[in-house]
């Protein structure tokens, strides 16, 4: 997906590339993706993968794993040297470390819940809307997105209040729904003929951003992806953090060899800066999503931030660009972000149109924030 496209109120479209020429992100299926993975696991030789089991507790002192077989219900408990918990956001392993001294934990929910919906394939299986871009609906206080699939269908989300006048809790009959999105959301409703049927079947889904720390007890067990940092979807890259996990544990295992200490220490210290600078980045991303891209000067601002970077492209690459097309650090990139907002906040008073970039005041006043970066 190369743009976002919003649409507005009256089905108006506007537009938004992600990055430079053909920069794009992708839609992917997360099952397929699933599926993949465990295919190359299989293949590993010093890999056994077993199915159905739950985790039902842990004694992190005494190495004491306890398994419960989700078919057959019977339970068994195993001794273990290393545990490498990654059993997602309410993970057993995480809440076993929580009972041990001095563990800092948090969850803090989004006053809103999302719905999946669904827009089918045209008749002949093409898409209905652009298939290379992330639609969105930006209403405000909340908004919409439709993500293609490869079979020409596309993937929507509400992203909703739970209470208040717009609110999960206002629509609770079919015609209320429908009313609302005719409303609301005129052009995807004749895409959507299952609409009142999806809302009612589909579950509500909540947003939670976890942190906790540290996410290492002694050599023996380490928490990665959702488990220690689970954060919420603005900013796709809720899975990509955990693959970044992997990435620097499997440095660290390259350089420390067998020292586990070392390994779980460094890659606690290096990581947990950077996952609570993701979980931050994600909720700035929704405000973003539901409401600014929707602002005639927040999109003028944001072709003045492609301008200054095509022309100090040394000093100014854009924040969404820093997290999505580079390896800058998810912290490197939030501080560099707020900074970059600041320079923007003292130059958009002085422009109006996009051709202002180019009057020679505000050219100058560019150059000496550019000094100023170095």
């Amino acid at each position: 997906m190369y743009r976002r496209v919003m649409h507005d109120a009256q089905g108006n479209l506007s537009y938004q590339p992600y990055g430079k020429d053909n920069q794009a992100i992708y839609s992917v299926s997360r099952a397929g993706l699933n599926r993949t993975l465990l295919t190359l696991a299989e293949a590993e030789p010093g890999i056994r993968l077993h199915f159905n089991q739950q985790c039902v507790g842990l004694d992190a002192r005494t190495r004491q794993l306890e398994l419960r077989d989700a078919a057959t219900g019977q339970e068994q408990q195993l001794t273990f040297r290393r545990l490498f918990g990654t059993d997602g956001a309410f993970s057993a392993v995480r809440s076993a470390l929580q009972k041990t001294e001095r563990y800092n934990y948090s969850q803090s929910y989004l006053e809103y819940g999302y719905k999946e919906l669904n827009i089918e394939p045209g008749p002949d299986g093409e898409w209905l809307l652009e298939k290379n871009a992330l639609h969105i609906w930006p209403r405000g206080q909340y908004m919409m997105i439709a993500l293609p699939n490869l079979d020409g269908s596309f993937n929507c989300t509400l992203f909703f209040p739970y209470e208040g006048e717009h609110s999960f809790a206002s629509l609770q009959t079919p015609a209320q729904v429908q009313a609302f999105f005719e409303q609301v959301f005129p052009d995807v409703v004749p895409l959507m003929p299952e609409l009142t049927d999806e809302y009612f079947r589909n579950p509500t889904g909540s947003l939670v951003t976890i942190r906790c720390f540290p996410w290492a007890f002694d050599d023996d067990v380490l928490l990665l992806g959702d488990a220690s940092h689970a954060i919420v979807p603005f900013y796709g890259q809720g899975m990509n953090a955990g693959f970044e996990d992997c990435t620097v544990l499997n440095q660290l295992m390259a350089q420390h060899g067998d020292d586990w200490h070392a390994i779980f220490s460094q890659f606690q210290a290096q990581r947990k800066p950077n996952a609570d600078a993701i979980a931050d980045l994600a909720v700035y991303n929704f405000e973003e999503m539901r409401d600014r891209v929707g602002n005639p000067r927040f999109l003028l601002q944001k072709k003045i931030e492609s301008k200054i970077s095509a022309q100090y492209p040394d000093q100014w690459t854009p924040l969404y660009s820093q997290v999505t097309f580079s390896h800058t650090p998810y912290a490197e990139a939030w501080q560099s972000g707020r900074e970059q907002e600041q320079i923007m906040a003292r130059l958009m008073p002085h422009i109006q149109t996009e051709s202002d970039y180019d009057r020679p005041e505000v050219q100058e006043m560019v150059q000496q924030e550019m000094a100023k970066r170095g």
